[in-house]
C-alpha cells in the first residue's frame, strides 16, 4: 500500500518511548502493544505521529489541523479513564473525516455493554449464558436472585481485558454473589453482571473485516487437567501474568480436536455475531463449549489486544499475515470503512 501519514492514538502512560528496548523491562511490557505497532508502522515506511490522549481531544484536533493525517491508528481503551467513553473518540474522528483502525462507534457501544450485547444475540437465537444485571448505586433486590443458575461468574458489565475477574468472581450462592457484586461496584463504580458459568473449553475467535469478513484460526485457553471447576476461568492474572499462568498449568494454544463440523459452526456463528453487533475493523469473540459440544458466546471484544504474541495476531499469522502484514491489513480496513 502507499505510504501514509498515521496518527497513532495512545494513552499517555502507554506512550511507546524510544529508549524502551528491553522486553523484560516492566515499562516495556506495559507498553508492548504500542511499541509493537509503532515499530511495524515505521518498518512499513509510514510517517508517524504519536498522539497522547487523556481527557482532552485538543491534541487530536491540533494534529489533524496541522499535520493532516491519512488515518488514525486507534489504541485507546477509554477516555478520561472511563471505558464506557472509548467510542466518543472514534465518533469525533468520524465527524472530522479521518479514517481510523478498528471498530466503528456504534459497534463499540453495543459490544462494550455485555448485557445489551447478550440481549441482542439472544434475540437472534445465538446462545448466550443466562445472566442478571446489577446496576451500580441500586440496592440488590431479592427478586433478582430467584432461580439463578449457580454457579455464576460476576464481572463488570463494561470493563474489558478481564478487569475485575478473579477466583472470587466464581460464586455458588446468593450471599457470595451479593458480596462480589458489591465489591465490583466499589472497584469499578459501574454496573456488574452475573452470568451462568459454562463448564467446558474456552475458545477465542478473531475476525477481521467490514462487509467481507475473514474468520481466523480458533485459539484456546487450555486449563490444567487437575484444576477445579472454579479455577477454570480467565481471570485478570491468567490473562496478563505469564508466570502465574505457567504456575497453575494454563496455556494459550490453537484449538485442536474440536472437529470440522463444530469449527465450521463456530466460524459461521462468529460471522453472525460480528454482523448482529454491527462490528467492523477487527474483534475477538470469546466462547465456551460444553461437554455436549454446545457453544455459548461469552462476549465480543472489538479492538482487541494486538501485541505480536496476543491471540489475534497469532491467529492472523497462522492465516498468512506476519505482523507487519497484519498491521497493514488493519490500516486497509480502516481506509475502506471511511
Amino acid at each position: 500500500m502507499k505510504k501514509l501519514r498515521v496518527m497513532m492514538l495512545v494513552h499517555p502512560e502507554m506512550e511507546p518511548l524510544e529508549h524502551l528496548t528491553d522486553p523484560k523491562d516492566p515499562e516495556y511490557l506495559k507498553r508492548e502493544t504500542e511499541i509493537d505497532v509503532r515499530r511495524a508502522l515505521l518498518k512499513l515506511g509510514h510517517e508517524l505521529e504519536v498522539v497522547c490522549v487523556d481527557d482532552e481531544i485538543n491534541p487530536i484536533r491540533d494534529v489533524i489541523s496541522k499535520w493532516k493525517p491519512d488515518i488514525a491508528f486507534n489504541l485507546l481503551e477509554d477516555f478520561a479513564g472511563d471505558g464506557a467513553l472509548d467510542f466518543y473518540i472514534v465518533s469525533y474522528l468520524h465527524m472530522a473525516g479521518i479514517p481510523f483502525t478498528g471498530c466503528n462507534p456504534r459497534g463499540m457501544m453495543l459490544a462494550r455493554d455485555k448485557a445489551l450485547s447478550k440481549k441482542i444475540l439472544h434475540f437472534h437465537r445465538i446462545k448466550v449464558p443466562e445472566f442478571q444485571i446489577f446496576p451500580y448505586g441500586k440496592k440488590i433486590k431479592s427478586a433478582k436472585l430467584k432461580s439463578l443458575p449457580y454457579p455464576m461468574i460476576v464481572k463488570s458489565n463494561i470493563e474489558q481485558g478481564s478487569v475485575g475477574i478473579s477466583q472470587a468472581s466464581y460464586v455458588t450462592n446468593d450471599k457470595d454473589l451479593i458480596h462480589r457484586v458489591e465489591q465490583l461496584h466499589a472497584m469499578t463504580l459501574g454496573d456488574a453482571i452475573a452470568e451462568q458459568y459454562i463448564d467446558g473449553r474456552e475458545l477465542y475467535v478473531g475476525v477481521m473485516g467490514n462487509k467481507q469478513l475473514e474468520v481466523l484460526p480458533v485459539r484456546e485457553l487450555i486449563f490444567d487437567q487437575h484444576s477445579s471447576q472454579e479455577q477454570r476461568i480467565a481471570t485478570y492474572n491468567v490473562k496478563w501474568n505469564d508466570r502465574y499462568r505457567e504456575k497453575i498449568g494454563f496455556k494459550y494454544s490453537f484449538a485442536n480436536d474440536i472437529g470440522k463440523r463444530i469449527e465450521s459452526n463456530i466460524k459461521k456463528m462468529s460471522r453472525r455475531i460480528y454482523r448482529k453487533l454491527l462490528l467492523s475493523g477487527y474483534a475477538r469473540l470469546d466462547f465456551r463449549m460444553d461437554s455436549q459440544g454446545e457453544v455459548y458466546v461469552l462476549e465480543a471484544n472489538p479492538n482487541a489486544a494486538i501485541t505480536h504474541d496476543d491471540d489475534l495476531a497469532l491467529s492472523a499469522k497462522k492465516a498468512g499475515y506476519d505482523y507487519p502484514k497484519f498491521i497493514t491489513r488493519l490500516l486497509q480496513l480502516g481506509l475502506k470503512a471511511a
